[in-house]
């Protein structure tokens, strides 16, 4: 009887995978062959300006040098264009999305608006910067502009993540209302991972603690939507010597640049290896 688990792996093509990389990707796969499921590759390449072919094939190679394999896939966002625009129209029949021509500098500037302090996070959306309510409710395209999720103000969005185990952010305060379609017609990030999500039946979402505060609002898309959410589970991060994160700037931490050290995945994974964020000299 083959299992209803469905995971997911999901490189960014821009730039050569890293060792944080590694540790989500593996334990995405192992988790899959645990519960004798399924592993879906998802090629996340909607940002054509950074996403390069060298890169999926370097990741692609890399994979199978973690001895990774998937049962379904590469599928590539940027040919799921149908996709992304359904779940815009039925975000926006609901009412919940508006056009939004607001700069970061005036997001910046307004009076009050709290700052998020975690390394590269936005800035939480003020309300006074949002339209009456019904602005964009007579489009019918998300072309020429972007467009915003309302989220509801002091709403706190609960989930339990099976790493970091219960979780609470709260809407307004922790986040605000956020991009779910770009001006140069692009999805973001969190409307077309949940698409696809959705789309592919993912049972279970494994990626990286970065992403915790991402989940609170995918889930209200998920409720918008009315689907089911997956389990979450985000592993702790894989962070430098200074103790940052690793990023696709940490070229000495590239799976690339161990290979050609000569150090084979085996010792890699050994020295990944506990549940503590831990910090990696190069």
């Amino acid at each position: 009887m083959t299992s209803a688990y469905r995971g997911r792996i999901a490189p960014t093509p821009t730039g050569a995978l890293h060792l944080g990389h590694a540790r989500t990707f593996h334990v995405g796969w192992q988790r899959a062959r645990e519960a004798d499921g399924a592993l879906v590759l998802r090629i996340e390449d909607l940002d054509q300006v950074r996403c390069r072919p060298e890169y999926v094939e370097q990741s692609l190679d890399d994979l199978r040098w973690m001895g990774i394999d998937w049962t379904e896939g590469p599928v590539y966002q940027s040919q799921r264009g149908s996709v992304y625009r359904d779940a815009w129209r039925r975000l926006h029949a609901t009412g919940l999305l508006y056009p939004s021509e607001v700069s970061r500098k005036e997001v910046r500037d307004a009076a009050h608006a709290p700052h998020d302090d975690e390394e590269g996070a936005e800035l939480v959306f003020p309300p006074c910067l949002r339209p009456p309510l019904g602005a964009g409710r007579d489009v019918v395209s998300p072309d020429g502009v972007a467009w915003r999720f309302r989220v509801p103000d002091g709403e706190t969005v609960t989930f339990h993540d099976a790493r970091q185990g219960p979780q609470a952010f709260t809407a307004g305060t922790d986040f605000g209302d956020f991009v779910v379609w770009r001006k140069d017609g692009v999805p973001a990030y969190e409307l077309a991972v949940v698409a696809d999500d959705i789309e592919m039946r993912i049972t279970e979402v494994v990626r990286g603690a970065d992403l915790l505060k991402s989940t609170a609002r995918q889930l209200l898309i998920y409720r918008a939507l009315q689907a089911s959410p997956p389990a979450w589970c985000h592993e702790s991060l894989v962070r430098d010597a200074d103790g940052r994160r690793l990023a696709k700037r940490h070229q000495a931490l590239a799976l690339r640049t161990l290979r050609e050290r000569g150090e084979s995945w085996a010792d890699v994974l050994a020295g990944m290896q506990g549940d503590a964020d831990r910090s990696i000299a190069p």
